[in-house]
């Protein structure tokens, strides 16, 4: 558990300077120059990453169980999956009408990513990472709102709105039917834990 928490620290502390400290941020870019400030920034959260999947990891071995979660919260956690993929597939396609209308599809699916999963899961672990990720969430769509947004660069294209929702749902698939279990050791759903979980 320690390593879990030193891990979030890094790696939520990391992606919360903008939050509390955009003026320390903005003096940084300056005086490192952008390319060795994304450098800094991309190792410590690599740091913090690798500790958080270790620290869950460990965790994980000994749960400490808070509640159990009904049969019906994991398949609403699988719907809000779904939609979690699409809203971070959305920020990175060009043009799509998801990220033209929320401005922030990334955050908001990190928030629905760690609420999703705080509703299908009940250990102390859980409770500490997806909580970590739900709060940063929330701090962090909040900050972005009170910042200026650029007006948008034009009208969405169907074209690109459409490839959006395509690419988030076959991520999806992919991770829920392969990576989640090959990278987690979990298969969402089955009713047991892959083979050396």
């Amino acid at each position: 558990m320690q390593l879990l928490i030193l891990g979030l620290a890094i790696f939520l502390g990391v992606h919360s300077v903008r939050i509390f400290a955009e003026g320390w941020r903005n003096a940084r870019l300056v005086a490192m120059g952008e390319m060795a400030w994304k450098g800094v920034y991309s190792v410590v959260s690599l740091i913090g990453l690798v500790l958080i999947v270790k620290g869950y990891g460990e965790a994980r071995l000994s749960p400490t169980l808070l509640w159990v979660s009904p049969t019906w919260a994991a398949h609403l956690a699988a719907l809000l999956t779904l939609l979690s993929s699409v809203l971070l597939t959305a920020a990175y396609v060009p043009g799509n009408a998801i990220k033209l209308r929320l401005k922030h599809p990334m955050v908001l699916g990190v928030k629905v990513w760690a609420l999703a999963h705080l509703l299908a899961n009940g250990t102390l672990a859980d409770v500490v990472l997806f909580g970590s990720f739900l709060a940063w969430a929330i701090l962090c769509f909040r900050s972005a709102r009170r910042r200026e947004v650029p007006p948008a660069a034009g009208p969405a294209s169907p074209l690109a709105t459409t490839l959006t929702v395509a690419i988030g749902l076959g991520a999806w698939a992919a991770f829920a039917m392969w990576g989640h279990a090959a990278l987690i050791g979990v298969r969402p759903f089955a009713m047991t834990p892959a083979a050396g979980a």
